[in-house]
């Protein structure tokens, strides 16, 4: 697959245990600032756990994948700083009580991470029917910053209203943050939905988020992770790159390419097929992010 997308360059290389790619190169990504006082780090994207989810064809292991995948995130050979799950972490449903039971353990999964920190934030799945009220008993706030050896990171909710937009209360508090912040500050992004429209006949898109992007764009040096569309996906806007991660429940398939937005089908020849984390190295002495697609289960 090719990943140049315009003019900055995304290299894809054979790394162990997945493939690498080297993300915004040269200026692009990380300030010279922050490269001269910055040391490496990585940390790790999970996404779409869908915990309780029950769909034979699409996974017929729904119950152990995530096991799985917290035992692929120990066992790789550098501890990341931390891991954030990108949203969806359970599969919807219209009870409360089940809601919060999938919560429950889902949250008792993932303390199996050997790491110190874990960071969450809502999909749709979890958050949409109550406009986050059981997530945040769970999880916290559905919003928020932290810092990391000098990059900001900022989580974005753009699942916990039902009109899928990140409301003006949000879009408030992002203004005054990004405010504090000086335009060379290298920024990431951590959100559920897509912030353009990649597709929004399949819900792959925000719709308010080109209020989101004009705060963003006077920043020189941001790239966003996020997760929803369940497969790899790389685009531009702009200077700002955007990731997308696979999925730990099932793939789907390209936007447009079918009527219908559907799980793809597992195949017990190639099982976990399209599914996979991904880890991500902040290199600031290079300028540069190298981000390493990792399978839940090695072929």
């Amino acid at each position: 697959m090719d990943l140049r997308v315009t003019k900055r360059e995304f290299l894809k290389l054979a790394g162990i245990g997945g493939v690498v790619c080297a993300s915004a190169l040269r200026g692009r990504m990380l300030g010279t600032a922050a490269a001269a006082t910055t040391d490496d780090f990585t940390f790790v994207q999970l996404s779409d756990t869908h915990w309780g989810f029950n769909g034979p064809l699409a996974n017929p292991d729904a119950q152990g994948t995530l096991k799985k995948a917290v035992a692929a995130v120990n066992s790789l050979a550098e501890t990341p700083d931390f891991v954030v799950f990108t949203g969806d972490l359970t599969h919807t449903t219209d009870d409360p009580k089940v809601r919060r039971d999938r919560m429950s353990e889902f949250r008792d999964i993932v303390g199996a991470l050997k790491v110190k920190t874990i960071r969450f934030m809502p999909g749709e799945h979890d958050a949409a029917l109550d406009e986050g009220e059981a997530y945040q008993e769970f999880f916290g706030k559905p919003y928020y910053t932290f810092d990391h050896k000098g990059l900001h990171f900022i989580v974005l909710d753009n699942v916990s209203d039902p009109r899928a937009i990140v409301g003006e209360t949000q879009l408030t508090w992002l203004a005054a943050d990004l405010k504090q912040l000086g335009t060379e500050q290298p920024i990431v992004v951590l959100t559920h939905r897509p912030l353009f429209d990649l597709y929004p006949q399949w819900d792959w898109a925000t719709k308010n988020a080109e209020a989101v992007m004009a705060l963003l764009m006077p920043h020189e040096y941001v790239t966003v992770f996020y997760g929803h569309i369940h497969q790899e996906h790389h685009r531009m806007t702009g200077h700002i790159a955007h990731h997308a991660a696979k999925s730990l429940i099932f793939p789907l398939p390209p936007p447009g390419s079918q009527p219908k937005r559907a799980p793809i089908p597992w195949d017990a020849t190639q099982p976990y097929r399209g599914l996979g984390f991904r880890g991500i190295a902040a290199r600031p002495a290079q300028e540069k992010f190298d981000l390493t697609e990792y399978p839940v289960v090695k072929g």
